[in-house]
């Protein structure tokens, strides 16, 4: 546990505009891990599944992030279920466009009649009017990028979706996509361990783009005993993943991590993040990590 004064709340890491109009916390939940293995089926313990939904907004966590392929449509459905009728502020973004044939089985499409299938169920199990923030989970390479966001900006235009955004992009494709949409955010894989999309993030914050970093935890050989992120989160009484993710939310102002988990302790644990402070050397120590 963190060092810092009981209770810590994500709230305490500060905001950020989605699209100039939504304001979210900036530590939200990723709800993928809340499915079968695999990403498949129906998880372990729905009822266990759906208290952790509650207790996340108990904690203050107004940004949570889904699929229509976590499941598939099980999270979707998950979170009608534990949270509806919605709190005013809850921000629940979803993803459209891979398609699953099992267990860990992903494979994109981008037509646009299936785009709009899939913003209509995503409503309905949603159980909304609008979609806050619609990604496209992966540009399909077979389709046109204009068929593909043209009919998602239609879905825009009829008002069925809010704000639009991308997934596992890079600059060109932002740049390209920006000709055709406004861009509000977009989610890369991204970590401590993991900075691959560097690029990304610096494009993102010099456009004021929302960044969501998926699996924002995961640190591998970084995390190892008596390394030091091991030893500088023993020196703040917290934990490596709590570490992690207080260096990414330092690391930019339009970062929005969504460490997702199906434990309490851990939702608990990931949200006391927001009370670690570190100081710049700190963060340059951790930045500058051989990984």
């Amino acid at each position: 546990m963190t060092n810092v004064a009981s209770p810590v709340r994500p709230d305490s890491c500060g905001t950020f505009l989605i699209g100039g109009d939504l304001s979210v916390n900036r530590l939200g939940f990723g709800s993928m891990r809340l499915t079968g293995p695999g990403v498949w089926g129906e998880p372990a313990d729905r009822d266990g599944a759906k208290a952790i939904f509650r207790k996340a907004l108990e904690l203050g966590i107004n940004f949570i992030d889904t699929a229509d392929s976590y499941g598939p449509d099980v999270s979707e459905r998950l979170i009608a279920e534990a949270l509806y009728p919605y709190p005013e502020g809850l921000v629940i973004a979803t993803k459209g466009g891979l398609t699953r044939q099992g267990p860990d089985k992903w494979l994109p499409v981008g037509r646009p009649e299936y785009l709009r299938q899939c913003v209509e169920m995503s409503l309905r199990r949603l159980k909304l009017d609008t979609i806050d923030l619609y990604q496209l989970h992966r540009i399909d390479a077979k389709v046109p990028l204009e068929d593909q966001l043209g009919e998602l900006k239609k879905m825009q235009t009829e008002g069925k979706i809010r704000h639009l955004g991308l997934s596992e992009v890079s600059v060109a494709q932002i740049q390209a996509s920006e000709k055709i949409i406004e861009v509000v955010t977009v989610q890369n894989l991204y970590n401590l361990a993991n900075r691959k999309a560097e690029d990304v993030l610096d494009y993102c914050e010099s456009n004021d783009i929302g960044f969501i970093p998926w699996f924002p935890v995961a640190n591998g050989a970084l995390a190892r005993p008596g390394g030091l992120l091991d030893t500088m989160a023993s020196e703040h009484h917290a934990s490596a993943p709590q570490l992690a993710l207080a260096w990414l939310l330092k690391r930019s102002p339009v970062m929005l991590p969504i460490p997702g988990t199906s434990s309490l302790a851990h939702l608990v644990e990931n949200s006391e993040a927001s009370g670690v402070s570190l100081s710049d050397d700190e963060f340059e120590a951790l930045k500058n990590l051989k990984r």
